[in-house]
């Protein structure tokens, strides 16, 4: 797709010599930098994994996990 961009003179001029430099092309510069900036954003979108504990075991026995006023005795002594 073509676009229009009004990007800074500088900035241009740099990318420019960078892309010269790694025998590529300016829109290909631009693209890259591109991927790694919406990459970043939906990385820092992505749920965030739970702790989940691998080992056996669990509650005591006569423990109810789903009375927290058990949970907070339990825990009281």
């Amino acid at each position: 797709m073509k676009t229009t961009l009004n990007l800074n003179d500088a900035l241009v001029t740099r990318a420019k010599t960078l892309a010269a430099q790694q025998r590529t092309s300016l829109t290909r510069l631009i693209e890259e930098g591109l991927q790694l900036r919406l990459k970043a954003v939906s990385k820092s979108r992505a749920r965030p994994r739970l702790p989940v504990y691998p080992g056996k075991g669990g509650l005591t026995p006569g423990l109810s996990g789903l009375s927290n006023k058990d949970l907070l005795d339990a825990a009281d002594q």
